[in-house]
């Protein structure tokens, strides 16, 4: 459902184009037949001649120096091609690219259970498998810690000793990486004039992204130096850039295709196996090819992070918001990242407050490092806030879709973290949810309600794209940014309508590293934004083209030309009595007007607008065995304009389901030794139809600014407000307010039982 919003206040630029034919319809899906049928190709579909297979040993040790390691033997054995270790790549300058080659291969110190330490190359995965059992390594076991609390102790162990963090607080424990503060005003004066002030400490487990498709590379390397590789990835520039450098290659030398992704959702846009496959095709002379267990996908790449978070808020008894303050912990396993940032920047930004402080600390810990998991650090820090304030509407007998309407962020408003949002969306995400009959929906005995809101910055950032006009009047869309969420589909109906051609008449196709210009990653909500701005200009680009060749043929001046319904059309009496020359026309004659038509545009993109989003959730708490069912679910959010309908509802209906297996039940558990306890979708239970109601969605259309058909991105604000919400249906259902998640039946059920004892 597509609910338009068309106040004034909604957006102000003069160009945004508001009438449509194909945007906001919703065609076929260019890649449905593909992968119905099988013919896709996904990163572990794809050989070569002689091709080797890969495979990675790996530390049974949550923290271990190493101190040898000894490969003659699995050299020696027959059919082992190539062996690798850390000495086989290059040392890097920059810390961050360090640690992320230290992630793929261990150098002194294996920093978790599962952290690579040696790699080989056979003619087979069974001769592979044996050469890894014949590799020595030598460790001397060292002291560890997985908990984030734990970690920020005296006396933990510490990971990276010695190694200096710049901006961190005096005082800091050592394994704070790093420190980010956000904020403005005087909170202590806020809390003063709070009728109420709550203080509560939560806690969230890590979570896996819970694609289906494991990590896969195919790498080959020739005599001359020049690579290629086949990889199954959210970025493949970002491999190109990351695996040139680790092996000490020049980007130009090293061609990277991205097969079809089976799920990403963050999780691909880093590397793991794909500078070691590149190493040992390297070494070998043949190709190797690399796919990853399901256990090696739990145990070895990341998954988000795991919080620890005190929050403290004051209100008044009519519910206005007085002062906010946030300090969040979040563990990011063994090496530095800014995910922490992202939490502080994302706490409090859903309301207009003139008093904020929000402090996040990246604490590090013997885990994998933590990857992307759409909208990093932001489910974590919503939770948080947005449950406080749940608890203190029941404590003051407040409507809580009200007192988040009293407090909303709108245009105008200072955010938390810094810059004064335009037009945004959130005043009427809210103002659907208080309307929608599901919020007035009579409840059940031991049912519950649970309402949160949700922001995410949405990304921009570096597009190139090529518009090729062919001679049978159809059109190549070529850009290099994987289909994750239905670009290719987006990007073919922003050509079409740009250019008033049909649908049908379009391809986009995602190319290889070497075929177009420079892309970002697929991340950060970025692609129909960055890449339909870019395709958009880039079809005025051949548009432009299209009417210089009209004029020629009529013999006019081009700026007496117009393009109009796919056509080129006489600009006016003055301009001559001219039949319109449509697309398929101007095509059919390019080679006697000039030669072949194409638009180019290459974007370093800003302005991508802020999302935000409401969830409305209601469930059932069996007070007998602390189990949850979800009885009715409804998203709401804007999505600037909706350029494929099916695929926004796609988006917002799959962060709800990630969200609610995020809190109910998903949860990586280390034991006591370090080491993952449940690496496979058995043991580490995500949901399955069978655990959810149909998830209704409402999609509302507040035009973003920065783009000109109004585009916001949606991919990540959907996974944001579900942690909150099912935490205050769960609460207010079960009658006892719960403070962690995954809100397991065993967690909930005590909940219950202690507060029936007390």
């Amino acid at each position: 459902m597509v609910n338009e919003y068309v106040e004034s206040k909604g957006a102000t630029a003069g160009d945004i184009k508001r009438d449509f034919k194909i945007v906001g319809t919703r065609p076929m899906r260019p890649d449905g037949i593909d992968k119905v049928t099988g013919r896709a190709l996904y990163g572990a579909d794809m050989s070569a001649p002689g091709m080797l297979f890969g495979a990675i040993l790996r530390s049974p040790h949550p923290h271990a120096r190493i101190k040898s390691i000894d490969t003659s033997a699995a050299r020696a054995l027959q059919g082992v091609r190539a062996v690798v270790t850390s000495e086989d790549f290059v040392k890097q300058k920059s810390s961050a690219d360090q640690d992320t080659l230290d992630n793929c291969m261990a150098r002194e110190y294996a920093l978790y259970d599962g952290h690579a330490v040696a790699a080989v190359a056979a003619a087979s995965k069974e001769i592979a498998a044996a050469a890894l059992d014949l590799i020595k390594v030598e460790y001397e076991i060292l002291p560890h810690v997985t908990d984030v609390d734990a970690a920020l102790k005296p006396d933990a162990p510490v990971l990276h000793a010695g190694r200096s963090y710049r901006n961190l607080p005096e005082g800091s424990a050592p394994n704070v990486s790093n420190y980010f503060e956000f904020g403005h005003g005087d909170v202590e004066k806020g809390f003063e004039q709070a009728d109420l002030v709550l203080e509560r400490h939560y806690k969230t487990a890590a979570t896996h992204q819970g694609y289906i498709e494991p990590h896969a590379c195919l790498a080959t390397m020739g005599p001359d130096g020049r690579g290629e590789m086949f990889v199954c990835t959210q970025g493949h520039y970002m491999v190109r850039d990351l695996c040139a450098a680790f092996l000490g290659m020049e980007e130009s030398q090293l061609r990277v295709t991205a097969s079809e992704i089976g799920g990403g959702f963050g999780g691909k846009t880093t590397v793991f196996i794909e500078p070691v496959a590149l190493a040992l095709a390297k070494k070998s002379g043949r190709p190797v090819k690399m796919v990853m267990s399901r256990e090696e996908v739990f145990r070895a790449s990341g998954p988000t992070v795991s919080s620890s978070t005190t929050v403290k808020i004051g209100m008044t008894k009519d519910g206005r918001i007085t002062a906010g303050q946030a300090t969040l912990n979040y563990q990011g396993g063994a090496y530095p990242n800014i995910t922490a940032m992202l939490g502080a920047m994302t706490a409090f930004a859903c309301y207009d407050l003139d008093a904020v402080k929000a402090e996040g600390f990246n604490v590090l810990t013997n885990r994998p490092k933590q990857s992307a998991y759409r909208a990093p650090g932001a489910p974590m820090a919503i939770y948080t806030t947005e449950s406080l304030i749940d608890e203190m509407c029941q404590q003051l007998g407040l409507d809580p879709l009200e007192v988040r309407l009293k407090n909303a962020a709108k245009k105008g408003t200072k955010s938390s973290y810094g810059p004064t949002f335009t037009d945004i969306g959130l005043v009427a995400t809210l103002e659907a949810a208080k309307n929608h009959p599901h919020y007035s929906a009579p409840l059940g005995e031991n049912q519950g309600r649970g309402v949160s809101c949700g922001f995410w910055f949405n990304f921009a950032g570096n597009t190139s794209v090529s518009l090729n006009i062919n001679a049978d009047g159809t059109v190549a869309v070529i850009e290099g940014n994987p289909d994750i969420g239905g670009s290719r589909a987006s990007i073919s109906m922003m050509a079409a309508e740009e250019l008033g051609v049909e649908y049908e008449k379009v391809r986009t196709i995602v190319a290889d590293t070497n075929a177009i210009g420079f892309n970002e990653v697929t991340d950060g909500s970025r692609v129909t934004f960055s890449v339909g701005l870019a395709t958009i200009k880039a079809a005025r680009a051949a548009i432009s083209e299209m009417c210089k060749r009209a004029a020629m043929t009529w013999g006019i001046e081009p700026d007496a030309v117009e393009w109009k319904d796919g056509a080129a059309h006489p600009a006016g009496p003055n301009a001559g009595e001219f039949e319109p020359l449509t697309l398929a026309d101007i095509a059919r004659d390019s080679a006697k007007t000039g030669g072949p038509i194409a638009g180019h545009h290459e974007e370093n993109a800003d302005g991508a607008g802020v999302s935000f989003g409401v969830h409305l959730v209601d469930v059932e708490v069996d007070p007998e065995t602390g189990f949850t069912k979800i009885l009715r679910y409804t998203v709401f959010q804007d999505a600037g304009k909706a350029i494929h309908p099916d695929y926004v509802e796609g988006q917002m209906q799959g962060g709800a389901v990630q969200g609610i297996g995020w809190a109910l039940n998903e949860e990586y558990i280390y034991g006591e030794d370090g080491r993952l306890q449940n690496p496979g979708f058995l043991d580490y239970r995500i949901p399955v139809a069978s655990d959810l109601p149909m998830i209704d969605t409402v999609i509302l259309e507040i035009p973003n600014p920065g783009h000109p058909y109004g585009v916001r991105g949606v991919g990540e604000t959907g996974i944001v407000p579900p942690l909150a919400a099912l935490s205050n249906a769960v609460s207010r259902a079960a009658n006892v307010r719960l403070y962690e998640l995954p809100m397991s039946p065993p967690k909930v059920l005590a909940a219950i039982d202690d507060k029936n004892v007390d």
